[in-house]
């Protein structure tokens, strides 16, 4: 217990690291060139404009480190060396910018409706749930940094891990399958990153603690855990577990991409063809074509596909690397519900239309 409580110990090493993370992201997202986008029309009229440079600070922040290590500036263990003391660090910063972020929100006087305060009088439901929809702090919109941030630290806890097993010598088919991919999926994500502008996060999610630590710590620290684990698990994959866990992957990028590249391109286009087809839609808002008229939020299961697919080069000897599919699973049904709860109240008969004509949830015929 005692050896635990020394490595949770945030160190000022790990807070150097962390500091150094956030303002070059800060400043590479501010300078770097990349596709400025629209985001949706607030309910005030207004729409914030976000800079979608992502994948080019990834590319070159790993550049950077690349040359830091080859010139013996950087350990590429630097992270793996301290995951533990990096955790507690980055979850004490997320406390902190929230209860910040609480105190700005609520001294807020901004009737705009990225800034308007929404103060319900409970603390612990407005400081998990979050005062305002978009703060910001000098120039930059804090919860689509925090998202990024959470990506890009996600993968550099995976190439660190990756570093560490080729340093001990214990580099496996199954370490090597896991972080492939990660690597694809976060390399994805960014390349798409102007999607994100028209997720529910962005668009309806106030910034508050649920958010901040899931973007910093829950989304970088427990995706990981399956690297974690396989560095000290040794697990030897038949030719017929890699194929199958490759189906698993792609069939869950193909429906996780399909879905949100079909919701984002309609909220541009609504007329634009679906699988080449004019797309039906409910009441003039809601789509019911391509992956929207299979399953009311079937971009869920390309997500629970592609987790269950960076659990799968883990084996099925312990449950701990299926932790994150499992919470996910968990996460998508509450979150599905709230969702459900939602677009019924704003949608009302057309929602309860597009029910009727897709009934399914997320996994056709069963729920």
């Amino acid at each position: 217990m005692y050896s635990l409580l020394y490595a949770l110990a945030p160190s000022w090493t790990s807070a150097a690291i962390l500091l150094t993370f956030f303002v070059y992201l800060a400043i590479a997202g501010s300078i770097l060139p990349g596709k400025v986008v629209p985001g949706v029309i607030l309910s005030d009229g207004t729409r914030l404009h976000y800079r979608c440079n992502g994948l080019l600070s990834l590319l070159l922040l790993v550049g950077l480190l690349g040359v830091g290590v080859w010139m013996n500036y950087v350990s590429p263990t630097a992270i793996s060396d301290r995951g533990l003391e990096l955790l507690s660090a980055t979850f004490i910063f997320s406390f902190l910018v929230t209860m910040l972020l609480y105190t700005a929100g609520c001294k807020s006087r901004n009737l705009g409706s990225s800034l308007k305060p929404h103060v319900t009088g409970n603390l612990i439901y407005d400081w998990w749930f979050g005062i305002q929809l978009n703060p910001q702090f000098m120039g930059i919109d804090i919860k689509f940094f925090f998202v990024r941030a959470g990506m890009l630290g996600w993968l550099l806890i995976n190439l660190s891990i990756l570093a560490k097993s080729i340093q001990d010598a214990n580099l496996s088919q199954s370490m090597i399958l896991y972080q492939l991919f990660c690597v694809l999926y976060v390399l994805d994500y960014f390349f798409y990153e102007e999607y994100m502008t028209s997720t529910w996060d962005i668009i309806a999610e106030r910034l508050g603690f649920m958010l901040v630590f899931g973007d910093l710590v829950w989304i970088p620290f427990t995706f990981s855990i399956q690297g974690w684990w396989l560095l000290r698990n040794q697990v030897d994959l038949t030719t017929a577990a890699i194929v199958a866990n490759c189906f698993v992957f792609l069939m869950g990028y193909r429906v996780f991409r399909g879905a949100n590249k079909q919701k984002h391109v309609f909220k541009k286009n609504p007329k634009a063809l679906i699988w080449g087809k004019p797309p039906r839609v409910i009441g003039g808002k809601l789509l019911a074509s391509g992956y929207w008229g299979i399953a009311r939020h079937c971009n869920y299961l390309g997500d629970l596909l592609l987790a269950l697919s960076f659990s799968l080069p883990c084996g099925i000897s312990s449950p701990v690397p299926y932790f994150y599919p499992t919470y996910l699973l968990i996460l998508l049904v509450w979150r599905e519900r709230r969702d459900e709860a939602r677009c019924a109240a704003k949608y009302k008969e057309v929602w309860t239309e597009y029910c009727r004509l897709v009934p399914w949830r997320i996994l056709p015929y069963i729920y």
